[in-house]
């Protein structure tokens, strides 16, 4: 009996978690996948039924798609790279000494700290064409006449968000980096000046493939949460002008909140889930992660 239990024992103490990501995860995952083939809006209770691809088929012929599809990318690329270049500057400027450096620490990660809701509605107050400060300063500086209605533009009005976005996430990166910087031995750089290495020679062969299990794993991580972030876009502009600053994300949110049609809803989730699981492979594959050592 005891024997039996000492088997069992690594099974039962993993159990709780198991039970927790099939109730959190694959619950909701094959909820969402059934959803995908069935004809389910909210307000027709009597005509749920299964409907095939008839969903696919409706995302494939909806109008805004392209746009949208358009505009993820658009998020995502712009979004996360200026955020890692930002944080990676940010990173490189705390990891040396100087004065106050603990105090300036503290500030430039309070953005993180920060809940998305309040900076939408500062960054939209900050792009208002009425009292912004951003039409005010430009107005005061001369370059334009009166304010722009930056938020209400079509294939404008997501570049605001993505602004605000770069300056909720850098410190993500800035952490995140200034961890990994921190754990790069000196006498790597002192055998490096020895040889006479330059700033940008140690840069690209010490320092950068050094972390690159670190820079690898928090983009991965990022682009993953940027993708499916939407909270910002219903903050700043709920998805307009006309469906122009939406994403996938919160196209979804849309399409629940305006038809109730869950089903196509959960057709887009499933093309989301499609997009990430093959950006993760092909992302992975192409930065050799296996190699890059361990985080």
């Amino acid at each position: 009996m005891k024997l039996r239990l000492k088997l069992w024992e690594p099974y039962l103490l993993i159990a709780p978690a198991i039970l927790i990501l099939l109730a959190f995860f694959a619950y909701p995952l094959l909820q969402g996948l059934k959803l995908a083939f069935m004809h389910y809006i909210l307000f027709e209770p009597n005509d749920v039924r299964f409907s095939g691809l008839e969903n696919f088929k409706a995302i494939l012929t909806d109008n805004n798609i392209v746009r949208i599809l358009w505009n993820s990318l658009l998020w995502v690329v712009l979004t996360v790279g200026l955020q890692f270049v930002l944080g990676f500057i940010l990173a490189q400027a705390l990891n040396t000494k100087f004065r106050g450096k603990n105090i300036y620490q503290s500030v430039v990660f309070l953005p993180w700290a920060v809940s998305a809701f309040l900076i939408g509605m500062i960054f939209k107050w900050m792009f208002s064409e009425q009292n912004g400060l951003i039409n005010y300063l430009l107005i005061k500086l001369g370059i334009v006449e009166k304010g722009i209605s930056f938020l209400a533009l079509p294939g404008i009005s997501i570049f605001p968000i993505i602004i605000a976005m770069v300056w909720y996430g850098v410190p993500f990166f800035g952490i995140m980096l200034l961890a990994a910087l921190q754990s790069v031995p000196k006498d790597i750089y002192e055998s490096a000046d020895i040889d006479g290495a330059g700033r940008w020679t140690k840069l690209f062969f010490v320092t950068i493939p050094f972390i690159k299990s670190t820079i690898i794993l928090t983009v991965l991580l990022r682009v993953i949460w940027v993708f499916n972030s939407a909270d910002l876009i219903y903050i700043m502009t709920n998805g307009g002008p006309a469906n122009t600053s939406h994403n996938l994300s919160s196209y979804i949110f849309n399409q629940i909140s305006y038809t109730t049609d869950f089903g196509q809803a959960s057709a887009l989730g499933v093309l989301m889930l499609i997009i990430l699981i093959l950006y993760t492979l092909i992302f992975l594959l192409a930065t050799k992660y296996d190699d890059a050592g361990d985080f």
